[in-house]
């Protein structure tokens, strides 16, 4: 009891009263009845309950989620992905995939976050129990460590959407030498621009969830929504449109059983929605418990597909119209450049195009740019939350703290460029993403034991689609990804 009045103590100093606290007269309480301190114990407690961020809306957890998966993933990676991988043919998988497997994935990770009410370290631990804690441990600072890896390259990219956005405002303004530079690949450029899109990033992750994330993502992701359709509009307008279109829409089947296309889709897939890294948990943490999760996922799932399937709209029938223009754009059915292809074509397109041409390309770079800072602020805020809930750090001091080791990472990256770059791309989506994936399917029907509606047995009987959710994601779901990596490795 001792211990609870020095608890109490600096707010019954400020009420100008004082507690006996002597071991010889714990009863006595000068000037303070047993309801004062009662009243005192509930004010104390819902403020450290309460203590802990949180979005304060459906609409804006949906936004920021969304604003997770929906960045370069969507507007940068799938397009080029599609253009490399047999057009519609790649499309069909792809969305094939996302419902299979992705959307699930993305289910088991926000209920495990949303469950554990905590960072994705602890909230894994938590799920395992007592006899994995250290397995689920483990795998939570894995998920930082890719997390991390997402923002080392991503961040190196986001730099080059920024940079060329500002290289059209130069060229509109009669800047010409300074537009050339920021448009054209350097070390330099990249070794500015990283760090000036880091402290973006930072800068809301340290303002907190509802007042940074939450309320930064309900500003951008309707810009980016807008711009985007805007975009997709005047491009398609344009010689040469129709082909791409085509293209994209109208699919090959006979290569939708090519094992490098259906891997690429995946890789895709899962790193569209972010999955696998703890961005989503982390955000499902942070929504009250009792939420529907399967609403609240399916929508995200279905934006960001949206998005995806919208951005392809846009740069495919955005290259052909560059080739119709005289521009060489494939080499032997591949993009010339793949994923900088569009840093290299796409601003000689606009440019081609006189002051509008300039416009649509300022437009369309700040709209990668948005993308990008979206997405960054949701992989920043895996290791900042478990830097202030696990190792009591301050918001400010561990966003700071991260953003430095990423900038680091980046600098790293941008040393070893040709070497580094790919393969931590690679990694990332094709290895790691898909194998956390399994992970939560492991987690979520076989080691998850205590408060789990899934494998609870009295709760299923009660709910079916639940028991069928339940043997999808407990079953069916390891079964598929397993095939997969099966099909990697032979």
């Amino acid at each position: 009891m001792a211990a609870l009045y020095h608890k109490f103590q600096g707010y019954i100093d400020d009420k100008k009263v004082t507690i006996t606290m002597n071991n010889t007269s714990p009863k006595r309480v000068n000037s303070v009845s047993f309801g004062q301190l009662i009243l005192t114990t509930n004010y104390l407690s819902m403020t450290t309950v309460s203590s802990r961020d949180s979005f304060h809306s459906r609409l804006g957890f949906v936004l920021a989620a969304a604003g997770a998966a929906i960045g370069l993933g969507n507007i940068w990676g799938f397009p080029t992905q599609v253009a490399n991988n047999g057009g519609g043919a790649f499309l069909v998988v792809y969305l094939i995939v996302t419902f299979l497997l992705a959307l699930p994935a993305l289910y088991a990770e926000i209920y495990i976050g949303n469950q554990a009410q905590t960072n994705p370290v602890a909230a894994l631990a938590s799920a395992c129990g007592k006899r994995f804690k250290k397995l689920g441990h483990s795998a939570g600072i894995i998920g930082i460590i890719g997390a991390m890896m997402m923002l080392s390259f991503y961040t190196i990219v986001a730099g080059w959407m920024l940079a060329h956005a500002l290289a059209s405002l130069a060229e509109l303004v009669g800047l010409m030498s300074l537009s050339q530079w920021l448009s054209t690949s350097s070390t330099w450029r990249n070794v500015i621009f990283t760090p000036i899109f880091i402290v973006l990033g930072a800068a809301i992750v340290r303002q907190g969830v509802h007042s940074g994330i939450e309320r930064w993502s309900a500003r951008l992701m309707p810009m980016l929504l807008v711009m985007l359709g805007g975009l997709v509009i005047y491009i398609l307008q344009q010689d040469g449109a129709m082909e791409g279109l085509t293209l994209y829409l109208v699919p090959d089947f006979s290569q939708v059983t090519e094992p490098k296309l259906i891997i690429s889709a995946m890789g895709q897939a899962f790193f569209s929605l972010a999955i696998g890294v703890g961005a989503m948990m982390a955000y499902g943490s942070y929504m009250p418990k009792g939420e529907s999760i399967g609403k609240l996922v399916l929508s995200i799932t279905l934006l960001d597909t949206f998005i995806a399937f919208i951005a392809g709209l846009l740069i495919i029938p955005a290259l052909f119209v560059a080739q119709h223009a005289g521009q060489e754009v494939f080499i032997d059915g591949h993009l010339i450049g793949e994923g900088q292809l569009i840093f290299n074509i796409l601003p000689t397109l606009f440019s081609s195009m006189g002051t509008v041409g300039l416009i649509v390309s300022f437009a369309f770079f700040a709209l990668l740019s948005i993308a990008a800072l979206t997405s960054t602020i949701s992989s920043t805020e895996v290791p900042v939350a478990y830097l202030i809930e696990d190792k009591a750090m301050t918001r400010k001091n561990a966003t700071w703290l991260v953003s430095g080791l990423v900038l680091l990472a980046s600098m790293l990256l941008i040393a070893f460029f040709e070497q580094l770059f790919a393969l931590v791309i690679q990694l990332l989506t094709t290895v790691l993403q898909p194998l956390m994936s399994l992970f939560y399917f492991i987690v979520i029907g076989w080691l998850w034991k205590r408060g789990n509606q899934l494998t609870d047995i009295a709760t299923l009987a009660q709910d079916k689609f639940l028991r069928l959710l339940g043997f999808y994601l407990r079953f069916i779901c390891p079964a598929l990804l397993l095939v997969v990596f099966v099909n990697i490795a032979f």
